[in-house]
């Protein structure tokens, strides 16, 4: 008995010891704590990018050197129709991303009272973001920044009729070609927005190509330009003036001929924009009145110049001369004794390398692309027709009017995108009252 009582108290106690640890343990052990998640109202900051399309967001405060990012900023997003898209905070980089469904126009909201205290803000709060891509779709805060002053409106009068200005100028030279190879031809040369084009690409691959400085490669072009023009008459125009086509058939035939070299062009330059070695950005001088970069200011010297030269060698010399005698009389000038083709010819290359000169101008002014030419033959056209086809200084009134027009007539509430409208606006209400154009001379019909 006491035996078997003795087992029982040793197989009690054995037990006791097996179940302690677990009993130890489980009184020990307490509830593990509910993982913490981010309140929906104060969403957790995220380091890295959502997969998929998403808003990314950078707050930096530049009024600090160096900027410094602000941090615990909430941004939230919603799409065009109002609705709630997400939230985010920025990390300690300054950055948030919030994850968008798909790729639409959202408006981004910075809630400026979660801002640091010491981080100060007056611009608007709200952001709208056309998300594009697939990936990141990104929106900036300006933080810190001094709000730019309202330029005065004087200022920018001026500043847009300089522009305009030089603009003009740069038209002058295109159309001074095209009305002296209209005085003497009477063709209405429809590919002369090709020649502009030929003395840009001609800078470009002068500059590019053969690496020469970007101001020899301007008149390598108007050499090359004037050849090209030498070339035409001999091959193209002479061959049709001795076969007797009709000035309507040459217009069809200028027409052809630039639509052909526009599509050499587009063929061998590309559909791109391309920028020359040297003169892309200039920072703006200010001159008081007016601001003005170093290489806008070369090209008005330059093309005053060239015009001045031009207008006096065609008063002064025997060659102007004889190119305004061809153009007043072709027929009495040849009884004269004048040679009317080489005047003709050498109004091609006079012509091509003052065209050429303008493309030149033209793509240290806004780069090289291959349709340049062609979207400045309208205002060439409207230039010639203003101040009065055939005469020198009727082009060259009428490029200054319509070069300034170009420029100023947005301040006035004309979009920039559709700008040419109002020089043909000006065009057509001026021909309504005088049809031979400012300085031209009326003609007799009939």
């Amino acid at each position: 008995m006491r035996r078997t009582t003795h087992v029982l108290v040793t197989a009690v106690l054995a037990l006791m010891v097996l179940l302690l640890p677990a009993t130890a343990a489980s009184a020990t052990e307490e509830p593990s704590p509910t993982p913490a998640t981010p309140s929906a109202s104060t969403p957790a900051p995220v380091d890295t990018p959502p997969p998929g399309a998403y808003v990314g967001v950078t707050l930096v405060d530049s009024s600090t050197e160096p900027p410094t990012p602000v941090p615990g900023v909430t941004l939230s997003v919603t799409s065009a129709d109002g609705d709630e898209i997400g939230e985010g905070v920025t990390n300690d980089d300054g950055r948030a991303f919030i994850s968008i469904p798909e790729r639409g126009e959202y408006t981004v909201e910075l809630d400026e009272s979660t801002l640091p205290d010491d981080v100060a803000f007056d611009g608007s709060t709200t952001r709208t973001v056309n998300a594009l891509l697939e990936g990141g779709n990104f929106v900036q805060f300006q933080i810190g920044v001094a709000a730019v002053e309202q330029v005065p409106f004087a200022e920018k009068f001026m500043t847009a009729l300089v522009g305009g200005i030089k603009f003009g100028l740069i038209i002058g030279l295109a159309a001074l070609g095209l009305s002296l190879i209209f005085g003497t031809t009477k063709l209405t040369n429809f590919s002369h927005g090709e020649l502009i084009t030929f003395g840009a690409i001609a800078t470009y691959v002068m500059n590019r190509a053969f690496g020469l400085p970007v101001i020899l490669a301007v008149v390598a072009a108007v050499v090359v330009s004037a050849a090209f023009g030498w070339l035409q008459d001999k091959f193209l125009w002479k061959p049709l003036r001795n076969k007797g086509i009709g000035i309507i058939a040459m217009m069809i035939v200028s027409i052809g001929f630039g639509i052909f070299l526009r599509f050499i062009f587009q063929f061998g330059f590309g559909g791109s924009r391309r920028s020359l070695s040297q003169y892309v950005t200039q920072k703006r001088q200010d001159y008081g009145i007016f601001s003005l970069a170093d290489k806008e200011a070369a090209i008005i010297i330059v093309a005053v110049l060239v015009l001045t030269v031009t207008c006096i060698g065609l008063m002064k010399t025997r060659l102007g001369k004889a190119m305004r005698a061809v153009s007043d009389n072709p027929a009495l000038s040849a009884s004269s004794g004048l040679r009317v083709d080489g005047v003709i010819r050498s109004v091609w290359i006079l012509g091509t390398a003052l065209t050429g000169l303008s493309g030149a101008l033209l793509a240290i002014n806004s780069q090289v692309n291959f349709q340049m030419g062609f979207k400045l033959l309208l205002l060439v056209f409207a230039a010639v027709t203003l101040g009065g086809l055939g005469t020198i200084w009727g082009a060259l009134l009428g490029s200054m009017i319509i070069g300034i027009l170009y420029e100023v007539g947005p301040l006035f509430g004309i979009p920039s995108s559709i700008k040419e409208v109002g020089a043909l606006v000006v065009l057509i209400l001026i021909l309504l009252v005088r049809p031979q154009g400012i300085l031209g001379r009326p003609e007799r019909i009939g």
